[in-house]
């Protein structure tokens, strides 16, 4: 993340909030080196980090006896350079229009997360379904703005949750990982009679959603490539301009 922020001419040294969806290496193992990075230049930069409890549950160990939970790995490294994290039970609303959405509730029985790993949680040891997953919900004047991580927890749970926990508006975009890449042709019909129900207008969807279950669900949504691509390192979506997808994806 360092390095294709210094590529796009990003600087990100005036941000002090981040938030973590869940444990995995892949969506916070950069984020000490960001932090001793940036507050080089501002001792506040990424230094406060929201997340949702049981994010720092352990997962037991490796084969080389080390904690397989990479979020609990680096916390007191973390918390050692000046930052903080901040921990959430349910739905909070983190700055005017902007809401983090978690627990999720599982309320479709999608299984999106992976394999049959084992979380510690206070009632003891279970199967790990990410219990953390979070996802970043914007509460527009167009309807919700929907951003995940890898949407362990279900994207169509995730997009229910988001209308039920903030307001039942039309979701005016869906953009991140939807762990969709393993699912199989009748979840994606499913999968997309749901986003058209909740009316899901944009797409902008990566990483684990996989590029074929991305096409796919275009179609089956019935959107086209205007409004509906598969993210790459600096494609963005604007409120009431729609997506910049990059020139591979035109």
């Amino acid at each position: 993340m360092l390095h294709n922020a210094r590529e796009l001419g990003i600087d990100l040294s005036d941000i002090t909030d981040v938030v973590l969806s869940h444990n995995h290496t892949d969506h916070v193992g950069g984020l000490l080196s960001l932090r001793r990075t940036y507050r080089e230049k501002n001792p506040e930069a990424l230094s406060r980090v929201h997340v949702a409890r049981g994010i720092f549950w352990s997962r037991g160990k490796n084969r080389d006896g080390e904690e397989e939970n990479s979020a609990l790995v680096l916390k007191a490294d973390f918390e050692k350079s000046g930052g903080r994290f901040i921990e959430y039970r349910a739905p909070t609303e983190l700055a005017p229009g902007v809401w983090l959405a978690a627990p999720i509730t599982r309320t479709f029985p999608e299984a999106n997360y992976g394999g049959a790993g084992e979380v510690e949680t206070p009632s003891g040891w279970v199967k790990d379904t990410v219990p953390e997953d979070a996802a970043l919900v914007f509460d527009t004047v167009d309807g919700l703005v929907v951003l995940t991580g890898c949407g362990h927890a279900g994207i169509v749970n995730t997009l229910a949750f988001a209308r039920e926990a903030i307001r039942p508006a039309v979701i005016e975009a869906a953009l991140g990982g939807f762990h969709l890449f393993l699912n199989d042709e009748a979840t994606l019909a499913w999968t997309a009679e749901k986003f058209r129900e909740y009316g899901v207008r944009t797409v902008l969807a990566g990483h684990c959603t996989g590029i074929e279950a991305s096409y796919r669900l275009r179609d089956l949504v019935g959107l086209r490539r205007q409004t509906a691509v598969v993210a790459a390192v600096g494609s963005n979506y604007e409120l009431g301009k729609g997506l910049t997808p990059l020139l591979l994806a035109k």
